[in-house]
């Protein structure tokens, strides 16, 4: 899938260069083109990517503080400027455009639903977003920011991966290394969705490529990813459970959105030498995770790379019935209840039948 990435706000900007890293590092030229947008110059100047600098007439580039109210007043305002910074990357050979932002913060989650509208206006290919949850310690504002802006960018993209903070973040790591483990495992997961069909390693007998991907995330609404690997052997006949047990392990261990299970459709791309790839392996995954989404649409094929190991890359499309976007809106509302008993009228700042709509 030949995309372009737009990164709104410091978690955006991160998650893109990393992705755009990881797929120039392996070679797959799925990432054309890529761009990063802030409200804070600081957070920009780092970034080896074209950037631009938005809301400077409002804050000056010292960001919005984490309101994502005037995250938003300020993308609407400048979004011609973003328009035109993107109208030379998206040519006739881009398949999909991905915003990606951090949906706790106040650029990050005011921002990208904007720009996902205006983008949805202009771009006849499918426009996505690549959202962050806040971690359950990053604070009640995080939380607040996060369940306003995910019913928007759910309605606004035509689907919404998501990403858990928590479920990278290992404990007694610091904030800087846990954002990058969490960077780095997106990326490997996105980023391989993304070179489905690009300059992959040999020839599969039957290859995912973007129509595959595009038909499973067809249906919008919250979608994830998984990823494990284990070694192979030689002989195909020896990988029917190295396929299988990956396949559980994606799935149960590496999603992007954990617990993630029930979904409407789901793909499955099992990487590697296809000569190691074995077809009754493949077969018995597949069948497995029809059984335990529940989807009756369940895709798959093989993803050929050179090496020794075989990976299962699952995509789920339609996890919104999931216990963990339960326990997240749960963590959002809470948050809100808290809010109210500190403020006289929370109502005008928070709709609580936002979060509801969304299920």
């Amino acid at each position: 899938m030949k995309a372009v990435l737009v990164g709104v706000g410091q978690a955006g900007g991160k998650l893109t260069t990393a992705l755009a890293e990881f797929d120039a590092d392996m070679g797959f030229g799925a990432v054309t083109d890529a761009l990063a947008v802030n409200t804070a110059a600081a957070d920009l100047d780092p970034l080896p990517l074209e950037t631009v600098l938005v809301g400077q007439s409002r804050v000056n580039g010292h960001g919005v503080g984490g309101d994502n109210e005037l995250g938003a007043e300020v993308m609407r305002e400048d979004s011609v400027e973003v328009l035109d910074a993107l109208a030379p990357k998206l040519t006739a050979e881009v398949e999909a455009v991905f915003v990606v932002a951090g949906l706790g913060g106040g650029t990050g989650s005011g921002g990208a639903p904007v720009l996902l509208n205006e983008l949805q206006q202009v771009y006849d290919v499918p426009v996505y977003a690549l959202g962050v949850l806040p971690g359950r310690n990053e604070g009640a504002l995080y939380q607040v920011n996060a369940g306003r802006s995910l019913k928007t960018v759910v309605r606004e993209a035509d689907a919404a991966i998501l990403l858990d903070n928590d479920a990278w973040r290992s404990a007694g790591e610091s904030v800087e290394s846990g954002y990058a483990a969490v960077n780095e495992a997106m990326a490997k997961r996105v980023g391989l969705v993304l070179a489905a069909g690009e300059a992959v390693e040999g020839v599969g007998e039957s290859v995912v490529d973007t129509s595959e991907v595009i038909n499973t995330l067809r249906g919008g609404g919250i979608a994830a990813v998984g990823f494990a690997s284990a070694p192979a052997a030689e002989d195909p006949g020896e990988n029917i459970n190295v396929v299988t047990s990956t396949t559980r392990k994606a799935v149960t261990s590496g999603m992007s959105l954990p617990n993630a299970t029930t979904a409407d459709a789901a793909l499955l791309a099992v990487a590697g030498d296809p000569d190691r790839i074995p077809r009754k392996g493949a077969e018995k995954a597949r069948s497995w995770l029809q059984e335990k989404t529940g989807s009756m649409q369940v895709r798959g094929g093989d993803f050929p790379l050179d090496s020794d190991r075989l990976a299962s890359l699952v995509l789920l499309g339609g996890v919104e019935r999931s216990d963990r976007v339960e326990a997240f809106l749960e963590r959002a509302r809470q948050a809100v209840r808290d809010e109210a008993e500190e403020k006289p009228d929370p109502a005008s700042a928070f709709d609580n039948d936002q979060l509801e709509d969304l299920l």
